[in-house]
């Protein structure tokens, strides 16, 4: 038959003769819509109880069900489900097993499969065969309680007790629950879900991948291949490949005046590690950190890890208030800033800013990571400088990040830290730790990249390219949303703030543009304390005008939705 085909045992363990008696199928376990099946062959087994032993009828959960279109063979199938209910004490001690004839019979498999699976049972220690006796649960393997489906995550000390939820550490259970949005939602696919590729509309942080170079990059790769096959598959080193430190310390110092040398710049997997690494290495337990309100929650995540004491600095015109900060904390351990394109506002750090906190770090020897996100995709003049590079003694306690996966492409998991040099060997060594080194291929490929100027040049195209597509956005917007949401312009950076009207959810927002195939973020979900006025985040440079009018003309259906819902609520508490 093509249906799964599969045993439910019932086991007689009484004393006295071992006779055969009739257990149910599968079929009598299962909803009423299966009843016409009734009439297959049921399990037939002799199942004496152990010598000298007299007990009640004992219900075995035995499920046996076999699929037949998979890969892994039925011997191994039979094997995996008996080994299963036998750990986890669905199956006694001493019970027995059907003969290997009644199993064949029952789930219409040769009787060479059941043995099979027999065979390497008992190989295995988890059942004992003996002649005349039939192969019964041997008593030598340790137990477990079955684990319960849908286990979540605590924060509590101890160790993990069986069936019950993963037992992080306070510091683990802290940084994770950044990412757990409200009521229990995740934003992690599902482990088994299915991947999609491609980019929802309005999703931010996507590029524009078609612009990609894509033809330059994979004739790179090849050139590499020829001509450093040997080198690309031996062990790395942990600071990184050393052309690709060197072109992007030339780059650094071309195009964000960076002051280093390329012994000073450690190659990571994208910023976030940057972000981890200088937390583990600069930070102790209860420290103090800065870190803008509203602000980057990859880097919340981080510092929460390990232990650290967050204080919200208010992020206005300007950047970070340095003068907030100097109140709320003056001799925090470090400062977290995006100073070139503020994550999520889009506001640049003043220079007036930047020198202040500058000031602060050399008086009291405080660490400053300087994120440099989305800092290349400035569309009003060249990008700004970096703090790491202006002629001030706090400039010395700047640990400048960088990416690629937003100027090139996410799947490229590089980026790059530029320490001074004093960090320069811990940050190496801490990333041995972490994972040895990223992939040799992809940063030699990226060596050249840069070094031959197929980076600057694609940076640039993709500049002019952005900043028409945010002109195209903005007029779309005006015309298809009017006063259901205001979108502002954005000097840099590759996503938009559009504000709602007072009293809307932007959660219950992005809820129902979702239902209509529409991916935005809330600025809430960026802050501690969400206000009543909130904005949604708008990713616009990988769509054209046509994907970008259906993506808020659909947005604007769910505004219009959730307003009426708003109306709906008022007016049934004001008739109370």
């Amino acid at each position: 038959m093509g249906i799964p085909i599969g045993a439910s045992l019932v086991v007689d363990t009484r004393g006295g003769a071992g006779g055969t008696h009739r257990s149910r199928g599968w079929y009598d376990a299962v909803p009423e819509q299966y009843a016409a099946r009734r009439e297959e062959p049921l399990v037939r087994t002799e199942l004496a109880p152990p010598r000298g032993r007299r007990r009640g009828v004992s219900t075995v959960p035995m499920i046996l069900v076999l699929q037949r279109a998979s890969s892994v063979p039925l011997h191994r199938q039979i094997y995996l489900a008996l080994r299963a209910a036998i750990m986890e004490a669905q199956m006694a001690v001493g019970v027995r097993l059907p003969s290997s004839r009644v199993l064949a019979a029952d789930l219409r498999v040769s009787r060479t499969t059941v043995l099979g699976a027999y065979g390497q049972l008992a190989a295995d220690g988890f059942i004992v065969a003996r002649r005349g006796d039939g192969s019964r649960v041997s008593g030598a393997v340790p137990r477990s309680a079955p684990t319960p489906q849908g286990t979540g995550l605590t924060g509590r000390a101890g160790g993990d007790a069986a069936g019950s939820p993963a037992m992080l550490s306070a510091f683990g259970a802290r940084m994770v629950a950044v990412y757990r949005p409200p009521r229990g939602r995740s934003e992690l696919r599902a482990v088994n879900a299915p991947v999609s590729f491609g980019c929802p509309p309005l999703a931010v942080g996507i590029p524009d991948l078609e612009a990609f170079p894509l033809a330059i990059w994979s004739r790179l790769a090849n050139r590499q291949w020829r001509r450093n096959a040997v080198e690309l598959l031996s062990p790395g080193d942990g600071a990184g490949y050393l052309p690709l430190r060197q072109a992007i310390a030339e780059y650094a110092l071309i195009n964000r005046a960076a002051r280093c040398t390329a012994q000073q710049v450690i190659i990571t997997a994208g910023a976030q590690q940057g972000i981890s690494i200088a937390a583990r290495l600069l930070l102790n337990p209860g420290d103090q950190v800065w870190i803008e309100q509203p602000g980057f929650t990859p880097a919340r995540s981080a510092f929460l890890g390990v232990g650290a004491e967050l204080v919200d600095v208010p992020v206005h015109a300007e950047g970070l208030d340095v003068a907030i900060g100097r109140t709320r904390a003056p001799h925090a351990r470090m400062a977290f800033v995006t100073p070139s394109f503020q994550a999520p506002l889009g506001v640049v750090m003043s220079i007036r800013h930047r020198l202040a906190l500058l000031d602060w770090a050399a008086e009291t020897r405080s660490w400053i990571i300087e994120d440099d996100y989305n800092g290349e995709f400035r569309y009003d003049g060249q990008p700004l400088a970096s703090m790491q590079g202006l002629e001030h003694p706090g400039a010395r306690r700047v640990i400048f990040l960088g990416s690629f996966s937003k100027t090139m492409f996410p799947a490229l998991r590089l980026g790059y830290a530029i320490v001074p040099p004093e960090l320069a060997e811990p940050f190496a060594l801490a990333r041995l730790t972490d994972d040895r080194h990223s992939p040799t291929i992809e940063q030699a490929t990226l060596a050249d990249f840069i070094a031959e100027g197929h980076f600057a040049r694609h940076v640039r195209r993709m500049r002019v390219l952005y900043a028409e597509r945010q002109r195209v956005f903005l007029d779309i917007a005006r015309r298809e949303l009017g006063d259901l949401l205001r979108v502002d312009p954005a000097p840099a950076g590759m996503r938009l703030l559009g504000w709602l009207p007072t009293g809307i959810s932007a959660r219950r927002v992005a809820d129902e543009a979702a239902l209509r195939n529409v991916m935005v973020a809330t600025l809430s979900r960026h802050r501690v304390m969400a206000e009543n006025t909130d904005a949604l985040l708008l990713g616009y440079v990988p769509f054209a005008a046509a994907t970008a009018r259906a993506a808020l003309c659909s947005l604007g259906e769910a505004i219009k939705t959730v307003a009426r819902e708003s109306r709906d609520i008022a007016t049934r508490r004001l008739g109370k």
